[in-house]
């Protein structure tokens, strides 16, 4: 198809800020957006000079728009997942922001979804893998520079906005989890740098916290510890309250290099790395090229443009990376690294670490859905 015509359903922040990266685009056209507040909807039109008449408040509407192939789904948590479902049952393609849903039946049926319509491309924003230092990460993963790697820790903590339209993120049953809120970002990170050496996770133990600054209907604060099969573990402690900034910390280990990445450090210094099969087992800091030159490591110097995900600011993040795979995908009829199926064992690891967290004992996966289910079902 020479034009994509997209639908949006939420124009708020984020979903503002990807609207503006599908106008960008030749090959996709906004044929309608769906949002509760319409003085909010109308102005985001004006401000990238469309027609306010693209506007409805109507979801079922919206769905039946002549021209409507894809929908960019950027509405509050809870809706995520009836909203995909509705969209892939009337044959739309699905770009859904993370997380894919709130509720365990509503997952597993767009996975039953997905796999009955082979045709529908399907993606989830998990956006930290659009970022350059994970496509990095990945790369020297799978090239082996950190031989096999042992030990990897990512943490997701960040300052979530609370205040004005923002308050639902305060209840449980809008925000969902904390893990889905964000955290899962860290565990997609994480999961696909080991997926690169070919390991998955088999078991994951989780504890939660509900010592924060404000009166979060969930649990904020997240302790997670993944085995993988390969022998790794992984952890990743997260904080959706945190107080001082947008916290992404990498640790890696492996049995030829490591790699550390910083977020509260300057920007010369967030990312060093070693391996003794790349850098003779000398620390490179490849953000620094006076330092990376001073020494002779210049061809470990990474390009100014690099980016890192530790910018609070959406309109710093890869939001057109994320959108442009999204359009290739469905252009190419390929699947996305990221659909509702390729991306469901990171959102097994955040149901397992919910079910884990109330045992108090760790979660065998692959999940159990039957068990999983079991479990949700619970009031």
């Amino acid at each position: 198809m020479s034009q994509i015509g997209i639908g949006l359903i939420g124009a708020g922040w984020m979903g503002a800020t990807l609207l503006k990266r599908i106008v960008e685009r030749d090959d996709t056209a906004v044929v309608s957006v769906y949002q509760r507040n319409q003085e909010r909807a109308e102005d985001v039109l004006r401000s990238l000079d469309l027609s306010p008449e693209l506007f409805t408040d109507s979801f079922e509407t919206f769905l039946e728009t002549e021209g409507l192939d894809a929908v960019v789904i950027c509405s509050t948590n809870e809706a995520h997942g009836s909203q995909s479902i509705a969209a892939l049952e009337a044959g739309k393609h699905v770009f859904c922001e993370k997380p894919c849903a709130t509720s365990f039946d509503e997952f597993v049926r767009q996975l039953e979804l997905e796999r009955a319509n082979p045709g529908l491309i399907t993606m989830v924003d998990y956006l930290m893998n659009f970022d350059t230092l994970e496509a990095e990460i990945q790369e020297m993963a799978k090239r082996g520079d950190f031989g096999q790697i042992t030990q990897i820790q990512i943490n997701y903590r960040h300052p979530i906005n609370i205040s004005g339209d923002k308050v639902w993120k305060l209840a449980g049953d809008r925000m969902g989890d904390a893990i889905g809120m964000g955290i899962i970002h860290s565990l997609s990170a994480m999961m696909n740098i080991m997926a690169a050496q070919g390991a998955k996770p088999i078991r994951v133990y989780a504890s939660s916290s509900s010592v924060h600054k404000r009166d979060f209907e969930i649990p904020a604060v997240w302790n997670l510890h993944i085995e993988f099969d390969n022998g790794a573990t992984g952890l990743c402690f997260g904080n959706v309250d945190q107080a001082n900034g947008y916290d992404a910390y990498h640790n890696i280990h492996g049995t030829e290099g490591g790699l550390i990445f910083d977020s509260y450090l300057d920007r010369e210094q967030k990312i060093r790395f070693w391996s003794n099969r790349v850098t003779d087992g000398e620390w490179v800091y490849p953000l620094d090229p006076e330092r990376c030159r001073s020494k002779g490591q210049e061809e470990h110097i990474w390009p100014e443009g690099t980016t890192t995900p530790d910018s609070g600011d959406v309109m710093n993040h890869q939001t057109h990376k994320c959108i442009a795979h999204f359009v290739d995908s469905i252009q190419k009829g390929e699947s996305s690294f990221l659909s509702f199926v390729n991306s469901a064992p990171v959102a097994e690891v955040g149901w397992a670490a919910q079910m884990a967290a109330a045992r108090k004992q760790p979660i065998s996966l692959p999940l159990d859905y039957d068990d999983a289910s079991e479990f949700f079902a619970q009031p």
